[in-house]
């Protein structure tokens, strides 16, 4: 394992320790496992094996479809939707031309080359 203190972030993480105000994470690389310390404030991504995902048992999904669920707006949430952009101009983009099939790779490089593309 290796350790490096230089990182502020920290990718692919299957382990994550947290003391005194620092990360341990612990991650995997082709040559086995790398460990790096990251101080905090710090962004990490997580690796398939960081979490054991939960899953819904049939008791708990019978309970969550009886259960009411409260619509909110966002003045309810005290969130202003004011728009604070303003759209000057709406163009179409140029319509595309038709294409044109050749033959062979020679009649498509003389083509190119009629255009100036090459």
């Amino acid at each position: 394992a290796v350790v490096s203190t230089q990182s502020t972030g920290g990718t692919m993480a299957s382990v994550v320790n947290a003391a005194d105000g620092r990360l341990t994470i612990t991650r995997e690389i082709d040559g086995g496992l790398e460990d790096i310390s990251v101080s905090l404030p710090a962004v990490i991504s997580a690796d398939l094996r960081l979490n054991e995902p939960r899953y819904a048992t049939l008791p708990n999904i019978m309970k969550a479809k009886k259960k009411k669920i409260e619509k909110m707006t966002p003045e309810n949430l005290g969130v202003d939707i004011t728009p604070r952009l303003k759209i000057l101009n709406v163009v179409d983009p140029p319509v595309r031309q038709a294409g044109e099939k050749v033959p062979d790779v020679s009649t498509l490089m003389e083509k190119l080359k009629e255009k100036g593309h090459l």
